[in-house]
Formats: structure tokens, sequence, C-alpha cells
């Protein structure tokens, strides 16, 4: 284990027993670090339900191609918590982090924090003592009282797509959920929103209209054979197909493009644009891995993708994505998740399921997903891991598989492949 590990697994215990919905423990530990947030470079603020991490990684490349120093806050990581923070476009090193972890550590004095708190004071502190020209930050979970909504003032925000997820905490209904990821929106800073359901977007634009932000809402895309057309009061650009698989990955980078575009600050030439989206990287989002260890078990021709989405929009967005195919699914889910909603969409295409259990995680049994399977009419047996699913495939023909339903499964699939994201 490393030594990061063993400091992270004790800021896990500081977890308070009570928790109180606030942005209070935040203020006090970034008090006692000297206040980093106030100190850090111009950021563009992200939250939403989904494509947050592939609109990031837009918005991170086309800047890296137009030549700025990017700092980068992303949650979770996949398989190190080092992908966590990004300093001028390089994971921060262990022994930094090291030093960081333990210092915000030692100014908490033992107090009760949540781990999600403790260490984005920590990201805070490095970002602040490490000059860029840019942080992209993206929120935790929700928004109004994440973790990094103690900005006082954005470059702008960003709000991908909502949809249902962490009901638990963020409420039941999509204007609730967009409510809470609104929040993000500061006076007089511009706010670019993503595609929306007519719900979400409603009550985004109340909240942007309530905290006195920028709405900008003057951009449109077209997805066209070759990538995507983009529009907006400064012109258009004829933009290639993005890097990342999918085709909700032409909103995102349309998003990326729109977040970009009006930033007066920025001098972006069209081929900078072009040359970021088509060199953007994000692991775990409908990767192909056919290539890795485990793809080579499959028969010879066959392809082997993983993806990290875990909820029925991202389901929806597999099942476009393969439209017309057939797969094979090795599925594994966290317990708080809706399973018979994200499998419902890729119903059609599957022709076989096999569960697992996600192991170290409060996830379903291989034994309930089979369940969740059958339930949407999908034949399933289970398997102990991903590996043996693979193995148990023994047809000679080519098979499209794909694993899929945890980001935490996806980690630990990239993990056993040697598959680390730098």
């Amino acid at each position: 284990m490393r030594t990061t590990d063993r400091i992270l697994e004790r800021l896990l215990s500081l977890h308070p027993k009570v928790i109180d919905l606030s942005l209070d423990r935040m203020y006090v530990i970034l008090e006692k670090l000297g206040n980093p947030h106030h100190h850090l470079p111009p950021v563009i603020h992200v939250a939403g339900t989904n494509g947050k991490g592939s609109t990031i990684s837009y918005i991170r490349s086309i800047l890296e191609k137009a030549k700025l120093s990017i700092h980068v806050y992303t949650s979770p990581h996949l398989v190190r918590f080092n992908e966590r923070i990004r300093l001028s476009g390089k994971l921060i090193d262990e022994e930094y982090l090291q030093e960081i972890l333990e210092y915000c550590e030692t100014v908490n004095k033992g107090e009760p924090i949540t781990y999600f708190e403790i260490t984005t004071a920590a990201a805070f502190k490095a970002f602040a003592d490490n000059p860029a020209d840019v942080l992209i930050l993206e929120v935790g979970l929700g928004g109004r009282l994440d973790a990094t909504n103690v900005i006082d003032k954005t470059l702008c925000s960003v709000i991908t797509p909502v949809s249902l997820d962490h009901e638990q905490f963020l409420g039941s209904e999509i204007k609730h959920i967009a409510n809470e990821k609104a929040h993000i929106a500061k006076e007089n800073c511009p706010v670019i929103v993503g595609q929306q359901i007519k719900e979400a977007r409603q009550k985004i634009e109340q909240i942007i209209d309530q905290k006195n932000a920028l709405l900008v809402n003057d951009w449109t895309y077209e997805q066209n054979n070759d990538g995507l057309t983009y529009n907006d009061q400064f012109g258009t650009l004829k933009l290639p197909k993005p890097n990342l698989n999918g085709l909700h990955q032409i909103s995102n980078a349309a998003l990326a493009v729109a977040t970009l575009r009006h930033q007066t600050k920025f001098k972006i030439t069209e081929n900078q644009y072009s040359k970021g989206i088509t060199s953007a990287n994000w692991p775990a989002r409908m990767q192909n891995i056919s290539k890795s260890r485990f793809g080579k078990i499959l028969p010879a021709g066959s392809e082997l993708w993983i993806d990290g989405g875990h909820n029925p929009a991202a389901g929806k967005v597999i099942a476009d994505t393969f439209k017309n195919e057939e797969l094979i699914l090795i599925c594994g889910m966290m317990s708080n998740k809706d399973s018979a909603g994200y499998l419902e969409p890729l119903s059609p295409m599957t022709k076989k399921l096999f569960g697992v259990h996600v192991e170290g995680e409060a996830s379903h049994a291989a034994t309930e997903i089979v369940k969740f399977a059958w339930s949407q009419n999908i034949a399933a047996e289970t398997a102990n891991n991903v590996e043996e699913a693979l193995q148990i495939i023994t047809t000679k023909s080519p098979v499209k598989v794909l694993i899929c339903g945890s980001l935490y499964l996806a980690g630990q699939v990239l993990n056993d492949n040697d598959l680390i994201p730098d």
C-alpha cells in the first residue's frame, strides 16, 4: 500500500457521525490553510449528471492545444487517487500528494470532516500554490452544497445534461436535481448549459436568473457525416468527429466548444478546436480495450469494450451507440443504483448478461444483477468475476462484449490489465 493510500484511509475515518448539509466544514479547514480557494487560477466550474468528465476532457484538450497551462480536478478516480488532481497537464506527483494530504491532516487536527471535503481542500491548496492559466473544477455531487462550491467567482459555469442519479442525496425529481446543479451559477458570470429535458432546463434557467448569472444560449450545433458544425454569434466552425466513442460525444464536444468560445480571454483557432476534440482522452467511457489481456481471452476478431456509466441515461447512451448490434454484457452495479432502469434500454440488443459483484464495494450481489436482467427479459447468469465471465464465452465466432455498470468495476478492470490512466 502506498503512503498516500494509508493517509487517505486515515482521512476516511474522520467522516462525521452526523452529516449537516452545509459548507461550514469546508470554510473552517480552508481558513486554516490560508483560504486557497481565494487564490485559484481562473475557474471553469462543471456540474451535471452525465458527460461531465468527457466535456472536461474536451475543454482541457482544446486549451492545451492552445498552449495554455491547465489544472484539472475530477472525481472519482479509477485506479489511483492521483487521477483526481492534474497540475499543468500532469497527474499530481505521489510525493507532493503525500505532503499536501499530511499537511491538511495536521491542520484539521482530527476534527470531523468528509473524505471529499478534506481531499478537495488539499486539491485547492495544490492548485493555489502552483500557477496555471485555468482550473477546470468538477463538482463531486450535486452543486449547491458540494465542497467545490466555496468559490466566489468563475470564468464560467457549465451544466451538462441532468438526469436521475444519487436520488438518496438529490431527490427523485428532475427539477430538484436540476436545482442543486444550477446553484454553481455565480453573479455576473456566464453559464453554458448542455442539452436538457424541458423540466430541467426550466429550473436551471430560473436559478440562473435568480442568481443574476449570465445565461449563454446563442449557440447551436449539427451532427454530420464528418463530425459537427458549430454555430454562435462569432461564426461557424466545421469540426471533425470527436476522439471519444459514442453518439453523445458530439453534444459533449459542442458544449466544450461553446464554453471556450464565450471566453474573450482565449484566442483559440479553429485548428486548435479541431485538434483538441480529436485528441481528448477519458478512460472507461466507451473505451475499446480489445488489445488488452482480457481482450485476448475472447475469440479472434472479437471486441471488448468498457464503460463506467451507471444510471438509466447512461444505459440509453450505450443503446444508441451500439444500435442494431448484438452485445454480451458483463455487469456490476452499486447497490444504490437503478439497475433495472439502466438495463431496460439495453434489453433489445443484449444476447447474454453475466452478473458480477464489484469486489470491495457496496455493490449488488451477482445474483441480484441477474434478477434485474431477467426482469428486462435478458438471459443472464452469474460469474465470480470479469475474467471468469470472459472465459465462459466459448463461442468460436467473434463477439462484442461490454463490461459495464460501474466506474469502480471499470477501475478494477483497467488495473487488472495494466491500463493505468496517466
